[in-house]
């Protein structure tokens, strides 16, 4: 029943909607306490698409008329949902504004959408969302197999999801499945892309496709995206490190908590006797060169969201200078800790070193799929500040978290909660211990969770 609240449409009667180009239907064919779907059905009229269109406008006056658009999953699906849905996919519920804002499990359909880049293009733009991605393809026609398989698919996502992320994952990558819009594309289509893909196509490892194809390959648009793309992907993250750096190394210097931190960290990798590790969040490579001096760890990768702090790391590590044996051994990847990535598959042990702390909470949620359900390493190690241990520092003001760009700062009981939580969903065990100098009140300033299966 609350489905009706973050869509704000009335279960108990269908809703039509004029569009431009024909109509929209909203109607629930299942509603329960436990389980309930909506649907929306868009029925376009074909004389409506090509009313008042002049005849230069480059299609044949039959192509006008007959073509595949109003059988299938398009930019004008695009439409409906922002007319229809646009309240929803702004991420406000006037009565649910709670649930609006959590993370939930949902299942979407999308019916007929044309692919001609096939099930793999359509598995690469949605599962580093975090979606499971089933595509099945339709023949060309049922009464003529021989004629074999046409370019149209069904494509079922599930993941947990806000909703407001769910309808603009779709809004955005309908178009990009066919590269067709129906509408003339300018530079207001620059500021929708942006405006719509913020917060996760930054990141996204297929962007350069995405805007090339919601773009209509229009190369002087397609570049203005990416640039402004890069541009929100590093909004200036020197300064932002120096910044981090500058408040750590007056709260935490004094104790040396960072080599603490990594000497736990190199210890709990051994004791699990990993050889591959993939650090996430590796930032400028603090870990990555104590792993590399130890040749126990024939494998090391570093991901960061952002790529200055990739370089840093690079040329900290000498990587232009190693030698091809040591070279072999190390990776640097761009990727996000948001969206399922095939390359964080198969590591012996994943690292997560003081990072959880900088996700808000629907994030942290992404997170716990990615790390757990996605990559699901044989080993997780986890640290995070304790912030029961924060009345210890001299320098740092009560009731202040040690690092502006905190979202969190938890207790070693919520910490411990959250961890045995995710152990339990996730098929894994955790044990806790403490870095650093222990307070026999308030604990140690750094709790660390490992994490095996």
């Amino acid at each position: 029943m609350d489905l009706g609240y973050l869509i704000l449409k009335n279960p108990a009667r269908v809703h039509s909607f004029e569009l431009p180009f024909g109509k929209a239907h909203v109607f629930y064919p299942e509603l329960s306490d436990s389980r309930s779907a909506a649907s929306l059905l868009l029925d376009i009229d074909s004389v409506a698409l090509v009313r008042g269109r002049s005849q230069s406008a480059g299609e044949g006056s039959l192509d006008q008329y007959v073509n595949d658009r109003p059988y299938v999953s398009s930019s004008f699906l695009s439409v409906a949902i922002s007319r229809v849905f646009g309240t929803a996919m702004g991420g406000r519920s006037k009565e649910r504004q709670a649930l609006a804002d959590t993370v939930l499990e949902w299942t979407a359909v999308i019916a007929v959408a044309p692919c001609r880049g096939g099930e793999r293009f359509i598995r690469a733009l949605f599962e580093p969302l975090g979606y499971v991605v089933n595509a099945e393809r339709h023949p060309l026609d049922e009464s003529f197999p021989e004629w074999g398989d046409g370019f149209y698919y069904t494509i079922r996502l599930s993941g947990m999801q806000r909703l407001q992320d769910l309808l603009t994952h779709i809004y955005v990558l309908l178009p990009v499945l066919d590269a067709e819009k129906h509408y003339w594309v300018g530079d207001d289509e620059v500021e929708k892309l942006l405006r719509k893909g913020e917060g996760w196509l930054a990141t996204h490892p297929e962007r350069e496709a995405i805007a090339a194809r919601y773009l209509r390959f229009d190369r002087r648009l397609t570049r203005d995206a990416l640039a402004r793309l890069a541009d929100e992907d590093e909004p200036d993250p020197e300064a932002v490190e120096q910044a981090r750096t500058s408040e750590e190394h007056e709260i935490e210097a004094p104790m040396q908590l960072w080599e603490h931190r990594i000497g736990a960290v190199l210890s709990a990798l051994r004791a699990v006797d990993a050889k591959t590790v993939i650090d996430l969040g590796c930032g400028e490579g603090k870990l990555l060169k104590p792993l590399l001096q130890d040749r126990a760890f024939e494998r090391v990768v570093g991901m960061d969201v952002s790529w200055r702090s990739l370089g840093i790391a690079r040329r900290r590590l000498y990587m232009d200078q190693m030698p091809d044996a040591q070279r072999a051994r190390i990776e640097l990847i761009h990727g996000s800790l948001m969206y399922r990535d095939k390359r964080l598959e198969g590591f012996d042990a994943a690292t997560v070193v003081e990072v959880i702390e900088h996700l808000d909470p629907p994030r942290l949620a992404a997170f716990e799929r990615v790390l757990f359900e996605c990559a699901r390493p044989r080993a997780a190690i986890i640290t995070t500040p304790n912030v029961e241990y924060n009345v210890r520092f001299a320098t740092l003001p009560a009731a202040q978290l040690r690092h502006k760009d905190h979202r969190f700062e938890w207790s070693r009981e919520e910490f411990s909660a959250w961890a045995l939580g995710v152990a339990e969903r996730f098929g894994y065990a955790v044990r806790f211990l403490p870095i650093g100098p222990e307070d026999s009140i308030v604990g140690a300033p750094t709790q660390m969770g490992v994490f095996t299966r």
